[in-house]
């Protein structure tokens, strides 16, 4: 049975991520305690185990108050564990954990910082982001550079179609505006931003078929040709967009 997944919106845009099956509870990311210790105590859950994805204070600063009120393990990169919270539990790229009783792998996303990681959950068909693919964008590259990124989103993007990307922000009004800039003849990509303004779904989570659908970052191949990048390869092309984006 797939694990319940609840999404706690955090500070003024962050997701954080909870998930409880098989007598346990996770969570993904730690941005702000109060309104994540509030949704523990609304479904009367017990947190087990906090994973961070990497090590930006929006996303790891809740963590000391979560463990004292929880005693929750804390999960994270060994290889970038310098800049985390002291880990319990480190793990590395290519490995595999239990996540809320699930087995999760660690993939390497790399390029909005350098360690970054995301979990995938095979069974639940969930992959925790953060800020590496995001709802229909990427994140920003602060540490790595746009071939880096461009490997990590390749990674994630050979998952199955049907996987939920669980990503670690609310930027649909401005990732939606820029997709919109560079693929103005998008159906699906119109169709996703009308029905998430009108609130009939939230900017995330999204399977990444719908992903593929409808992220520019995600759409090289298809815009290669409209955004005037002919000959450019596949990498190239997400460089440009990368470049676009920052600009926009």
């Amino acid at each position: 049975m797939p694990l319940e997944l609840v999404p706690v919106r955090c500070l003024t845009d962050n997701y954080a991520w909870l998930l409880h099956g098989n007598g346990s509870t996770a969570l993904v990311d730690a941005p702000e305690a109060a309104p994540i210790l509030a949704e523990l105590a609304a479904r009367g859950w017990s947190l087990d185990l906090i994973a961070l994805t990497h090590h930006h204070a929006d996303h790891i600063q809740a963590v000391p108050e979560l463990v004292g009120a929880t005693g929750a393990r804390v999960l994270g990169n060994a290889q970038d564990a310098a800049r985390l919270p002291p880990l319990d539990q480190p793990v590395r790229p290519g490995g595999r954990f239990a996540l809320a009783g699930e087995e999760a792998e660690v993939i390497d996303v790399s390029g909005h910082t350098i360690g970054h990681v995301a979990f995938h959950l095979p069974a639940s068909a969930m992959v925790f982001t953060a800020d590496s693919l995001m709802a229909l964008g990427c994140g920003r590259l602060f540490e790595g550079d746009a071939a880096m990124m461009w490997a990590s989103l390749s990674r994630l993007n050979a998952l199955p179609g049907e996987t939920l990307v669980c990503s670690g922000h609310d930027y649909c009004q401005g990732n939606g505006a820029f997709a919109l800039s560079v693929d103005p003849d998008n159906a699906a990509l119109r169709q996703r931003l009308a029905e998430t303004a009108a609130g009939a779904r939230p900017c995330a989570p999204a399977t990444l078929a719908e992903e593929r659908a409808t992220n520019p970052f995600l759409r090289v191949a298809e815009l290669r040709d409209s955004l005037g990048l002919q000959g450019r390869s596949d990498a190239g092309v997400f460089a440009e967009l990368r470049a676009r984006k920052d600009r926009f």
